[in-house]
């Protein structure tokens, strides 16, 4: 494709307008041409803050706009496998935010209509396997540098919100495991060469956010995957966290060991004052992996373009819907759940 990659974006709340600015701006070879969302407000922003000439509010409208080759998809998980299915019927190239569904078999679903339609690109989110310092590790374990790695330690700690705004989309969210520990899941498979899960672990608590409680989430949790051939990952996943988002990883191997992300700060600074010596962490998500989304989205973009492969697979996807989803039953039912 030697023309820009007109991209069309369903989902305009927190993230989605993240995605927008980037498609927007920060990826060569494309060009974001329409919005959907059900929400007047999000419309009115696409609007004026975008200027779209289509801007919609119903999915079904937005995949059958003529001069749209790509639909990036970031709405309710609930979601994701059907519209993933229209955009591809429609002959659209699809991106789509984590996960790629709350169950396997719509996984399948979505896999099923992708496999009789290889022109078309599918790209889910996992956005850590385009950070740099994840690739910079994975490099190093592809040189030989921490021998054969076993073992993966991973963790994902949100600052606490004492809104408590994700209560309200924690029966759709699949629970703190699926939304929050898939990142974990998607990197332990990945810096371990993709093994197949044997068995998980599961606990949890409730510090802070009682009203998760109604829907069998919650706060904090903590799993444990054996994977065939022996090696292991251990993930734990927090919303309370007091002084900022941390996303960290460690990789044990024979040889030796890596650590990621553990010296990030905001603004790379140390502070001295009245108060004492300290740093100050990061705030979100997004302070952590802006950089990595950018270069996500070109991957997909220049893949399109290019029809080149791409670094993962729906079937990754699914293995971590897999995971995920026995990771929430072994914490539900309080016993060790066999893949």
């Amino acid at each position: 494709m030697e023309r820009a990659v007109r991209i069309a974006i369903a989902g305009l709340g927190r993230l989605g307008r993240r995605h927008a600015d980037i498609f927007r701006w920060r990826v060569r070879g494309a060009e974001l041409v329409a919005a959907c969302s059900p929400v007047a407000e999000e419309r009115a922003w696409a609007q004026q803050e975008l200027g779209l000439a289509h801007v919609v509010a119903g999915f079904d409208e937005l995949v059958a706009l003529p001069d749209v080759d790509a639909v990036v998809i970031v709405t309710p998980t609930s979601l994701h496998a059907d519209q993933a299915i229209a955009a591809l019927e429609a002959g659209k190239h699809v991106f789509c935010e984590k996960p790629l569904a709350l169950e396997v078999a719509d996984c399948a679903r979505v896999e099923a209509v992708a496999a009789r339609r290889p022109a078309q690109k599918v790209l889910v989110g996992f956005v850590r396997r385009f950070d740099p310092s994840y690739a910079a590790a994975m490099a190093k374990i592809r040189e030989g540098a921490i021998g054969r790695p076993y073992l993966v330690r991973s963790q994902t700690l949100d600052q606490n919100d004492p809104s408590g705004f994700f209560v309200k989309f924690a029966p759709t969210s699949g629970g703190i495991f699926l939304d929050m520990s898939i990142h974990d899941i998607d990197c332990a498979r990945w810096l371990l060469d993709g093994p197949r899960a044997k068995r998980v672990y599961a606990s949890g608590i409730i510090a802070i956010h009682e009203g998760l409680a109604e829907c069998g989430d919650v706060d904090n949790g903590v799993a444990t995957i054996e994977f065939h051939g022996g090696q292991l990952a251990v993930l734990t996943a927090s919303r309370t966290l007091t002084w900022g988002m941390e996303a960290t990883t460690e990789v044990f191997g024979t040889a030796g060991r890596l650590a990621i992300g553990q010296d990030l700060k905001r603004g790379g600074l140390d502070i001295a004052d009245q108060h004492g010596a300290r740093i100050e962490g990061l705030a979100n998500f997004w302070d952590r992996f802006a950089d990595a989304f950018a270069v996500e989205a070109q991957t997909f973009v220049d893949a399109v373009r290019g029809d080149a492969e791409l670094p993962l697979t729906l079937a990754d996807a699914a293995e971590n819907t897999r995971i995920g989803r026995a990771i929430s039953d072994a914490y539900r039912t309080g016993r060790a759940v066999d893949l």
